[in-house]
């Protein structure tokens, strides 16, 4: 079965000002398009591929395109209008299990935000800022991952993708202040909802 787009769960324009509208209908209808039509190829040819030479000569592009439409599907559910803005419920952490285990691991949300930026700012060239679950210890902690990616070590709880195609027409070379603007629309809600399920709670 072929890979598709997903849907926005939101309008190209509801992000702002955060991310720009034209940021977001490139990064989803180009970008992430891009991701699925290769992912699509190579599936194909490894399905055709009859020896192991032509097998393997294809996971560098599986591996690719599959974490770079991983890892978008995920990160457009990861955002979500701002609170900030009236326009929804991003940026908002309510009190809740998330919040506890935030608490409880970096001592405040704001911490979690200068660490977080700080590790996924000092990503050199292209690649994702992580919050994830630790499944041994059931922690949260602070990963990155190169390119695209994906994350495998942890259950994905909050990815920051900091690709330049992401903000460079918004927030040109400025990666920080891309960064500090993404938690007035990260949302808490579908983060809270990946922690539960990782963790094995129920709502």
């Amino acid at each position: 079965m072929s890979n598709t787009l997903p849907p926005l769960p939101y309008a190209y324009d509801a992000l702002e000002p955060y991310i720009s509208k034209q940021i977001m209908t490139l990064h989803h209808t180009k970008h992430h398009q891009t991701y699925v039509n290769a992912l699509n190829a190579a599936e194909a040819a490894y399905a055709k591929s009859s020896t192991p030479k032509e097998r393997i000569a294809l996971q560098a592009a599986l591996k690719f395109n599959g974490g770079g439409h991983i890892n978008h599907s995920l990160f457009w559910k990861n955002l979500a209008p701002a609170s900030s803005e009236s326009k929804g419920t991003g940026g908002t952490l309510q009190d809740g299990p998330l919040k506890d285990a935030i608490t409880a691991t970096f001592g405040s949300l704001d911490n979690l935000k200068k660490e977080f930026n700080a590790a996924t700012a000092g990503i050199q060239g292209s690649g994702w800022g992580w919050l994830g679950l630790n499944p041994a210890n059931k922690r949260l902690e602070i990963v990155t991952t190169a390119n695209q990616d994906p994350l495998l070590s942890h259950v994905p709880i909050i990815g920051v993708d900091i690709w330049e195609h992401a903000f460079y027409l918004q927030y040109l070379n400025v990666k920080v202040d891309y960064l500090n603007a993404i938690w007035n629309v990260i949302n808490f809600q579908e983060a809270e909802a990946r922690f539960l399920e990782g963790s094995g709670s129920k709502l």
